[in-house]
């Protein structure tokens, strides 16, 4: 089961690299003047490829987490509270993924009209959720 866990981190830290970097070039989309049409053409490239390597990356991440949960029987009793919130956060987590694949499907279209700013504060959430994810599964606080 190390070998597992081992490639369950290693996964879940690349994953969450791709979602560090995508709502940055949201954010540079954003700011692309609408006659430089070479410059957001390009951008937009980039978030195509790094959204469908993000999502080959969270497939063995899930599988992985969920076969370890499988394996260990984390979360059944007393006592596994925290197991339950993590797993909360993970969903959240694929959310965020969804909903950065949802944004650049309108990037695409031409139909986004969110400023750079909010793009800034969107690109918190995942270090936020990393957080959470990672003080529940060390600390196991409930």
């Amino acid at each position: 089961m190390l070998w597992v866990k081992s490639f369950h981190i290693v996964f879940v830290a690349s994953w969450f690299a791709g979602l560090f970097y995508l709502p940055r070039i949201f954010v540079n989309l954003a700011m692309v003047p609408p006659e430089s049409v070479a410059e957001r053409e390009r951008l937009l490239l980039m978030a195509r490829k790094l959204l469908r390597f993000t999502t080959l990356l969270a497939v063995p991440a899930l599988g992985l987490g969920l076969w370890l949960w499988l394996g260990y029987g984390i979360g059944r009793g007393a006592g596994n509270g925290w197991m339950h919130a993590k797993l909360a956060a993970v969903v959240l987590v694929v959310g965020y993924h969804h909903a950065c694949g949802a944004i650049l499907r309108r990037f695409v279209e031409g139909a986004q009209r969110r400023g750079h700013v909010w793009y800034r504060w969107f690109n918190e959430a995942p270090v936020i959720l990393l957080v959470v994810i990672v003080v529940l599964v060390v600390v196991k606080p409930f």
